[in-house]
């Protein structure tokens, strides 16, 4: 098992690896039914999720990620249950819906609290920019937070470089560092090497959480032109279709090579070529123990830099 690293210059200890828990706490069915969850389908239930917890806190995974806006508060409310007298680090993300303003942060901040069962957060998130809203006026409401010692790390999500400069540089006025941005970044969707997202988070000592590294399911090796996922909102998105998916198998293929020399699936090896470099962590999504313990598997193994660049090489058509 790797060692853990800090979490930027926080002071928060994390593995290479952390559990995406979107979907959990879901009515049933309803994450088919939501478009943002479609590349994720829906929830597995209760036992499935305390089977992820359990089995990703025995290899050694105790990060998980959720959001005040996923099912709308009921998968902080199911992590917050399943963690009760369980030593993890939780990160979640605010707000709870799109009409935030910065007044509304400390009763965003309560009511997430109430629903984790927690008097602090190990990492808190603000969900998405808003251009209505100052990044320097709201960081320094959340310092506020750390200093009363209800949040222990900031980090963003979905930021720009420059809005992550800006956050970084009023959150150190007052001492604190911008811990994490996390943003879409995998081996299908490699902007943030383009688009200054990585450089930045090199710069200023940020990790770059990487959310969906396994593409919707579309690096797994499931799907192809000949096995198209099921569910109507999937067939309908482009990156499900069958020319899309034909365009994929030569990456497929390649991580079912790398991996045969290790006895490690396409999702393993896809997900230790974001590993690789030591600011990201990837955050896959584990609905069940199955998905939990195949993912947890990626800290067992290393890629060579010969395999990295092939990897690299190979998907260069996704990195604009």
């Amino acid at each position: 098992m790797e060692h853990a690293n800090t979490l930027g210059r926080s002071s928060l200890h994390v593995p290479r690896l952390g559990v995406g828990a979107m979907t959990w706490g879901d009515p049933k069915g309803f994450a088919r039914l939501h478009p943002a969850k479609t590349a994720y389908g829906g929830a597995d239930g209760i036992e499935e999720e305390k089977r992820a917890l359990e089995l990703s806190l025995a290899a050694g995974v105790n990060l998980f990620d959720t959001a005040a806006m996923y099912s709308m508060g009921a998968a902080e409310q199911r992590l917050g249950e399943l963690a009760r007298g369980k030593d993890i680090l939780i990160a979640t993300k605010y707000p709870s819906g799109f009409s935030f303003r910065i007044e509304d942060f400390t009763k965003e901040l309560g009511m997430t609290l109430h629903r984790l069962e927690r008097e602090s957060i190990d990492l808190y998130q603000h969900h998405f920019p808003n251009a209505r809203i100052s990044i320097p006026s709201l960081m320094n409401v959340v310092a506020d937070a750390v200093e009363a010692g209800k949040v222990k790390a900031v980090g963003v999500s979905n930021y720009s470089a420059e809005q992550m400069r800006q956050a970084h540089a009023a959150l150190a006025r007052r001492g604190i560092p911008l811990a994490s941005n996390q943003v879409e970044y995998s081996l299908l969707k490699r902007q943030p090497e383009i688009n200054g997202v990585l450089d930045a988070c090199r710069e200023l000592g940020v990790t770059l959480i990487a959310y969906s590294p396994l593409a919707g399911g579309m690096l797994t090796g499931k799907y192809s032109a000949q096995n198209r996922p099921g569910g109507f909102f999937r067939r309908i998105l482009p990156q499900y279709n069958g020319k899309a998916l034909q365009a994929i198998q030569p990456v497929i293929e390649l991580l079912r090579s790398i991996g045969e020399k290790y006895s490690k699936s396409p999702s393993q090896v896809a997900l230790r070529w974001l590993i690789e470099n030591p600011i990201v962590l990837p955050i896959p999504g584990a609905k069940n123990g199955k998905q939990a313990l195949n993912n947890a598997e990626t800290l067992q193994f290393s890629l060579t830099p010969q395999e990295v660049n092939a990897l690299n090489q190979a998907t260069l058509t996704w990195r604009v």
